[in-house]
């Protein structure tokens, strides 16, 4: 049965996600790179952890390229995301803090930009959470290196 997508531009490509055994699954796009998420966490990230991969690195990204484009480029970044989860099924992300660390010479007011931009407007991982999940955010900056 074909269903019509009700909103939205169809993605170019599907995606396909393939039993390894036990709660192990490897999925991509067809021929392309793949990821494998693990149910029980042991052989690769579970799907919430994985979700949250993608929304912190979503997020890196906005952040690296507004910085780029302000041409104060990070010299590094990474980012770190404490979340909660409710307690029941489906047991969905309710709230997530990430932290970037990141050194470059761009003012911290503009690095805040990049974050309140990406959350609201150009991380489409975010976009895709249920709207009430809280998204709060710290900035561990320093100056760009070498």
């Amino acid at each position: 049965m074909m269903t019509e997508m009700p909103e939205g531009v169809p993605a170019e490509y599907p995606i396909e996600v393939v039993w390894e055994g036990g709660m192990r699954y490897r999925g991509g796009r067809p021929g392309g790179a793949t990821l494998t998420v693990d149910g029980d966490a042991q052989a690769a990230p579970s799907p919430v952890d994985a979700l949250v991969v993608s929304l912190a690195s979503c997020s890196a990204i906005d952040v690296v390229d507004y910085l780029e484009k302000r041409r104060t480029p990070a010299s590094s970044l990474s980012v770190s995301v404490r979340f909660s989860r409710a307690p029941n099924p489906p047991r969905r992300l309710t709230d997530a803090v990430l932290t970037y660390r990141l050194a470059s010479d761009s003012p911290r007011e503009h690095v805040e930009r990049a974050v309140q931009l990406s959350f609201e407007k150009y991380c489409s991982v975010a976009g895709s959470l249920a709207p009430d999940t809280r998204l709060d955010y710290e900035i561990e900056l320093s100056p760009a290196a070498g």
